[in-house]
């Protein structure tokens, strides 16, 4: 199935927590090292929508605190912008419609650091309509991500391994996490 039909099919839990994994994924590390991470306390609240709005409010704020270097400042700003952007109620089709500009963001984020193609808009659509063909190794492991999360939390929905399964789509997150800040750490001792 492709991206885009589980994005249309997710219910409300799957659309949240694959919104914000893809907005985590690409959040630049901050300087302060020490601080926490600021969306995760997001998470709490994709299970049943509980206190959603105010962690939202939350999540707005501490991202206003954050201070990434310079190369991840742009990056950093999308991603405050998509999360002021977000549903304060939990429900599925404005969240629909927010897991999608969070997919979008993502896909976009991890094109950047790709080779370049001609067609990059396009080409975000294609991949995530099932057609790889033309992307870069990146697009193609955060388009995989964001499948199996959505394939993941389908498997789960109503049932008593929810919770365990939105442990395991945060793993998944913070696995894709450290690609992509990997991949920023070797393209800033290249230019170093």
């Amino acid at each position: 199935m492709s991206l885009w039909e589980l994005i249309t099919r997710a219910d409300e839990r799957g659309l949240a927590a694959s919104g914000l994994a893809c907005l985590e994924r690409c959040l630049p590390p901050s300087d302060d090292t020490d601080g926490p991470e600021p969306l995760r306390p997001l998470w709490a609240s994709c299970g049943t929508g509980r206190d959603w709005g105010v962690r939202l409010a939350a999540a707005d704020e501490a991202l206003g605190r954050v201070a990434p270097p310079d190369a991840g400042a742009r990056t950093a700003e999308r991603i405050r912008a998509v999360v002021r952007a977000a549903p304060r109620e939990f429900e599925e089709a404005p969240l629909r419609t927010w897991a999608d500009a969070c997919s979008l963001l993502a896909l976009d984020v991890h094109r950047e650091f790709d080779p370049p193609v001609p067609d990059g808009g396009e080409l975000l659509e294609r991949c995530r309509s099932g057609e790889e063909a033309g992307a870069g190794p990146l697009v193609r492991g955060e388009l995989r991500r964001q499948i199996a999360i959505l394939e993941l939390l389908a498997e789960t929905t109503g049932t008593a391994g929810g919770g365990a399964a939105l442990r395991r789509a945060l793993d998944l997150s913070t696995e894709g996490q450290r690609v992509l800040r990997a991949v920023l750490s070797r393209r800033a001792r290249g230019r170093a």
